[in-house]
């Protein structure tokens, strides 16, 4: 049996599922194919969701952001173990996936649930759970598998002492002692996170520098906040072996000669797309080292009908952007008007505290010659930082000399990922300086900060 459909959507995570919403919303037949038994992708189950709501829960239980008015010793429970991070999280998820098969049915797309591999151009076969094929085809393809961690062979996981970032969330027991290979997104969210357990935390990196395409001045204020937290960063370093004692623990050897004796090695660096299994040698589609799949600014593939998004093609790999590249795919495909503007997409790193940036760096100012100033405000310098004990946080701004449009939002700090909407909404409207100047901010809040960072680069100008 050979059944049609106008677009077939292979994943179901923020790629897939606003993909093949968009293109139901175009009148299209759409089937989306999930290889798991429930929706939601990497996103949900392994990814952001559970990243984040562990992320909420240790904030509010370790009392964290209280911190900063009670004392560094203060909690609101003792003893936190791996089951009161659980709980929180089961049933986020759970709710999560029925908000998703909700709007899949209301949209009407149908979804089918196994694995797809191509047949053809055209064609992909589906086996199900109980090992039937069924062949589906269809007029345009979009590939959205997600990606997974990579697993070097030279790494003895055990899923218990030695995970990597999609076990972490099944953890059963907090580790006293805790060593993050990896000073990406991942690794940095999950080391400041359990660092507000008040474990010892050791970052090892293989470069000399952590999130490298964030703006160095914001990098620098997270270092500063990282060591202020007693995290040890170890830069220019790299694993040279692994050994689990009898007792559990493991020792970690670097290649500089250092030893370090931790609980738990969690291995958070790099990404791959999964798409070693879904046949693509027999349409042609040209996939690189880690797996991805090459698109152009369409996300289209070599195969102009078969399109990719979200983690499986690479940077920046975030859900909010992933979800745009699959409703953009869509529309294309179907010749509907789309204007997404990559350039104006926020990037949020939920790390403890929280980073979120849009528009220009600094670099990139300098590299296209563009004439700039920059206005900064410090959170604690506010009231409302003052009010919730904020002892760290900055907004930075980037405004053009020429025209003084704002060219870039950087921040860190409580609410970051929050915050840079309103920079981003101004970019996009082609806001200046003059608007944070005159415009009123309610107060006491962290989005004056706006106006104070504006008044910062009013003064520097000398307008």
């Amino acid at each position: 049996m050979n059944i049609h459909y106008d677009f077939i959507v292979i994943g179901s995570g923020p790629a897939g599922k606003r993909a093949a919403i968009q293109a139901s919303k175009l009148e299209k037949n759409v089937l989306l194919v999930e290889k798991w038994p429930v929706v939601g992708g990497v996103t949900v189950h392994t990814g952001t969701i559970p990243s984040k709501t562990l992320r909420e829960t240790v904030l509010f239980l370790s009392g964290w952001r209280q911190r900063g008015i009670y004392g560094r010793s203060y909690k609101v429970k003792e003893n936190i173990t791996a089951e009161d991070l659980s709980q929180r999280l089961q049933s986020t998820l759970a709710h999560e996936v029925e908000i998703i098969q909700h709007q899949l049915m209301r949209n009407n797309v149908q979804v089918t649930h196994g694995h797809a591999r191509f047949k053809n151009e055209h064609t992909i076969t589906v086996e199900d759970f109980d090992g039937n094929f069924v062949d589906y085809n269809a007029d345009y393809f979009l590939i959205c598998v997600g990606s997974k961690t990579r697993r070097p062979d030279n790494i003895p996981f055990d899923g218990d002492a030695i995970i990597d970032s999609d076990e972490i969330i099944n953890m059963t027991r907090i580790p006293r002692k805790l060593l993050v290979v990896g000073g990406g997104v991942i690794g940095m969210e999950y080391a400041t996170i359990f660092k507000c357990l008040d474990i010892e935390v050791t970052i090892v990196e293989s470069n000399d520098f952590v999130l490298g395409f964030v703006d160095k001045e914001i990098v620098a204020e997270l270092v500063h906040h990282l060591r202020d937290s007693n995290i040890s960063l170890r830069l220019n370093e790299e694993l040279s072996s692994i050994e689990k004692r009898k007792d559990g623990k493991v020792v970690c050897r670097l290649k500089s000669g250092k030893s370090i004796l931790v609980d738990t090695i969690l291995f958070a660096s790099g990404r791959q797309g999964v798409t070693e299994d879904l046949s693509l040698e027999n349409v042609g589609i040209e996939v690189n080292h880690r797996g991805r799949i090459l698109v152009n600014e369409d996300y289209q593939s070599n195969i102009p009908h078969i399109y990719a998004a979200g983690d499986v093609i690479g940077f920046p790999s975030l859900a909010s952007t992933s979800m745009e590249q699959g409703r953009h795919a869509a529309c294309h495909a179907f010749g509907a008007e789309v204007h997404s503007q990559p350039e104006l997409f926020p990037y949020g790193i939920f790390s403890v505290p929280e980073i979120s940036m849009v528009g220009l760096t600094e670099q990139e100012c300098s590299e296209k010659e563009i004439p700039y100033e920059i206005g900064i405000a410090r959170f604690r310098e506010t009231a409302r930082g003052q009010i919730i004990g904020l002892r760290e946080g900055m907004l930075k701004m980037l405004f053009s000399i020429e025209t003084q449009k704002v060219l870039g939002v950087h921040i860190v700090g409580e609410g970051a990922t929050e915050l840079v909407h309103i920079g981003q909404a101004v970019i996009a409207l082609g806001g200046t300086l003059d608007y944070f100047v005159q415009t009123v901010f309610n107060y006491p809040t962290l989005a004056e900060a706006y106006k104070v960072a504006a008044l910062d680069a009013y003064n520097r100008m000398n307008i």
